[in-house]
């Protein structure tokens, strides 16, 4: 910037002054040549007056200094110099008289011409502060666009990385045409890792889907048989039972390996509720008791949230029966809470240990209830909050204060369409 300032005001000005100074000299030697003696005293007297411009003698003897030696005073120098020969003398100062001091002749005569440098505009300090602020304003345009270059890519790596972590794999394709080659490699290397984790998420469903049939097939011909040839009826009933819960087991192994991609709408949860909670209402060890805010949507997966609030039911059914009765009393509510809809799930069991509930969510994991029941697979609430998590909401569990199991879940409040 430095250099760029000298170029375009520095030395422009120097030049400019060097010229003005270069006129005035030869409209002084025209002056003096049109003029006699009694003329010239009054010329050099009007002149010194009104111009600040002395016109002197040049003897052999002066005391001649050279002008003090900086950029600006070379280039007035050399331009000087250009304009009225080689040879003409430049000084700074004579017999101790300080100020521009330029030499001519007049036939054999040989003058002084003495000025200041002061009358000629110099670069002022408001020049100087506009000629700055336009720099650091260029500077910072300058590198806001290099850091626009540099976030650009790491913008659309984070993007693409957000979609592989929903398991949108189509959708996080990066560049691999880029010119920088550092960015063009990262982008070819995640690229690969992604169709690599596509196909090992493609070869997993195949292959869960490869047990389920396998599996489901010998439990149906297992069931079929037990029917048939075991006599006892009270066996029969257990050996079914028993098919029917490896056949749930199976269920929810596939519900948790499940991609973890969804597609969010605005979900209305009157209706939602309402197909969910129709064949649930027919168990006779379950009682359900509904507190429901109307007209409120959320922004969800519908066959996800379903899944959700079945397996909430079914988990407080199975260990919030009570002891005298044996039936579950689960209450279930929703309502608005700022840009949120909190649905609560609560049965009136015996609760769960304050030390165990953040060990709920983890998968295989289950209570001293479920483990007594030991009929459960111990991934019911880690389906839960992994569908919730998917769905951007939150899930939190608690024990009421009158006993039970509290489920807190928070979704997106969406506009109904």
């Amino acid at each position: 910037w430095t250099q760029t300032l000298n170029e375009l005001e520095s030395e422009p000005r120097a030049i400019q002054t060097a010229r003005q100074i270069a006129s005035l000299v030869n409209m002084s030697r025209v002056a003096v040549m049109h003029s006699d003696g009694i003329a010239q005293v009054s010329l050099f007297k009007s002149m010194k007056d009104q111009e600040a411009v002395v016109i002197k003698l040049r003897e052999p003897n002066d005391m001649v200094q050279a002008l003090r030696q900086d950029e600006h005073n070379r280039v007035i120098e050399a331009e000087l110099k250009e304009r009225l020969g080689p040879n003409t003398p430049v000084a700074g100062q004579v017999n101790g008289e300080a100020g521009l001091w330029i030499g001519f002749d007049i036939n054999k005569d040989h003058f002084w011409l003495q000025t200041d440098l002061s009358r000629f505009d110099r670069p002022k300090a408001k020049t100087w502060l506009v000629w700055l602020s336009t720099a650091t304003v260029l500077s910072l345009l300058g590198a806001a666009w290099i850091a626009g270059l540099i976030n650009r890519p790491l913008k659309d790596l984070s993007f693409a990385a957000r979609r592989v972590r929903e398991g949108d794999f189509e959708a996080s394709q990066l560049d691999e045409s880029v010119v920088t080659s550092e960015i063009r490699a990262v982008n070819i290397g995640f690229n690969r890792m992604t169709q690599k984790l596509a196909k090992i998420e493609e070869e997993r469903a195949v292959m869960l889907a490869g047990i389920s049939h396998d599996l489901r097939t010998p439990l149906a011909r297992l069931r079929l048989e037990t029917e048939l040839s075991v006599n006892d009826p009270a066996a029969r009933e257990h050996m079914a039972n028993d098919i029917a819960q490896l056949d749930a087991i199976i269920n929810k192994f596939l519900d948790y390996a499940r991609p973890d991609y969804v597609k969010f709408s605005p979900v209305a949860l009157d209706p939602l509720l309402e197909q969910c909670l129709g064949t649930l209402r027919k168990r006779p060890e379950l009682e359900l008791k509904l507190a429901l805010e109307q007209g409120l949507v959320v922004q969800a997966d519908a066959v996800e949230l379903q899944r959700v609030i079945t397996n909430l039911i079914e988990n407080a059914a199975r260990y919030g029966k009570s002891a005298d009765t044996g039936v579950a009393l689960v209450e279930l509510s929703a309502r608005r809470m700022d840009s949120t809809v909190l649905l609560r799930v609560r049965d009136h069991g015996l609760g769960v240990p304050n030390d165990q509930l953040k060990q709920l969510t983890t998968p295989f994991f289950r209570g001293e209830a479920a483990r007594t029941a030991a009929n459960g697979t111990g991934l019911g609430l880690a389906i839960v909050q992994k569908i919730v998590s998917r769905m951007g909401g939150t899930l939190e569990l608690s024990n009421a204060s009158d006993g039970g199991l509290c489920v807190n879940i928070r979704l997106q409040l969406a506009e109904a369409s």
